[in-house]
């Protein structure tokens, strides 16, 4: 069962690794959680042949340094999805700027590619910082950078992009619409 992949994009499934709904909000309380996320979405995060090109020689297994680290990742996350468009590219653009990444052409097709890449030792924390960037970067240039939102269900703020054929969609899910919903109805009937 999937207990992390939701959208399939690190971006959004670590950022919504917090969920107000919960008694204990932290998703990730730990670093088998941690490590389960990680498999979950593709990230490699062992050394070895298993690890993956983007693993660096000196990774090894999650730890509870990579949990911080990562936390510090969503928490970072969540100030780029915090606000509107405009807010969200110049949030973006000074995260890019921090980031420990590299750009390499990479071929695609026989097409030269742009990719961000991470040093050779980044850390869990720095891989998921650049696939964060890239995906979001990514979604800017599919069109879908003003369709990227926060749900408008108070408590939650799970991200999520709209692609319903209207772009008007507000919440995150079916749970978070019947709860805003069954809430506004109490309210005008009181």
């Amino acid at each position: 069962m999937r207990q992390y992949a939701e959208t399939g994009l690190v971006a959004i499934d670590l950022a919504n690794t917090w969920d107000e709904y919960l008694d204990d909000p932290e998703r990730l309380p730990d670093v088998a959680s941690l490590h389960r996320f990680c498999t979950e979405l593709g990230v490699p995060v062992l050394s070895g042949p298993d690890a993956g090109p983007d693993a660096g020689p000196d990774a090894g297994p999650v730890g509870a340094a990579d949990l911080e680290e990562v936390r510090a990742v969503r928490s970072r996350l969540r100030e780029v999805l915090d606000g509107d468009p405009a807010q969200r590219a110049r949030a973006l653009a000074r995260w890019a700027d921090e980031a420990p990444m590299r750009a390499v052409v990479a071929e695609s097709a026989g097409t030269p590619v742009l990719r961000l890449a991470t040093p050779s030792a980044a850390t869990l924390g720095q891989r998921l910082t650049v696939r964060a960037v890239t995906e979001l970067l990514d979604l800017a240039a599919t069109g879908d950078w003003e369709r990227l939102r926060l749900c408008a269900a108070s408590p939650c703020q799970d991200a999520f992009v709209d692609r319903s054929r209207p772009g008007r969609r507000q919440f995150c899910s079916t749970r978070c619409a019947n709860r805003a919903h069954a809430a506004a109805s109490r309210a005008r009937h009181r």
